[in-house]
């Protein structure tokens, strides 16, 4: 078997004896540090927090390494904040391409005057296109 892997002997039994190294395994340790400190800060941290919190904790990490690991774990900051829409009327009130705000079809207008369509871009008025 090792000489069609290509393997020393030597090496194969000392995979066996210890498969991961210490370092693998120090990874795997940290990983699940850097998940759990993602978790408690609501996922939003990226790993230049999350080496921080680490450093509290009293392990000694480089940011570089905080960066691999939650990479390979797939842990990524929150980028941004979105503001959430608040749904106040029941959806059978209004059609899912537009909702009409104190105005009749007839007197909501593009700019040329004639009646907007549920197809057409609104330029002004008191039309809300919803996409």
């Amino acid at each position: 078997m090792c000489r069609v892997l290509m393997v020393h002997v030597s090496g194969f039994y000392a995979w066996l004896k210890n498969p991961l190294s210490k370092r693998a395994l120090n990874d795997e340790r940290q990983t699940e540090l850097i998940r759990q400190a993602w978790t408690d800060s609501g996922k939003v941290y990226g790993y230049r927090k999350l080496t921080d919190d680490l450093r509290d904790q009293g392990e000694q990490v480089s940011e570089n390494r905080v960066a691999r690991l939650a990479s390979l774990a797939g842990i990524s900051a929150q980028i941004g904040y979105r503001r959430r829409l608040v749904d106040t009327e029941p959806s059978h009130l209004w059609s899912p391409q537009m909702l009409w705000i104190g105005n009749s079809m007839s007197t909501c207008l593009t700019g040329s005057g004639s009646p907007i369509s549920p197809t057409s871009r609104p330029m002004r008025g008191g039309c809300i296109y919803r996409s």
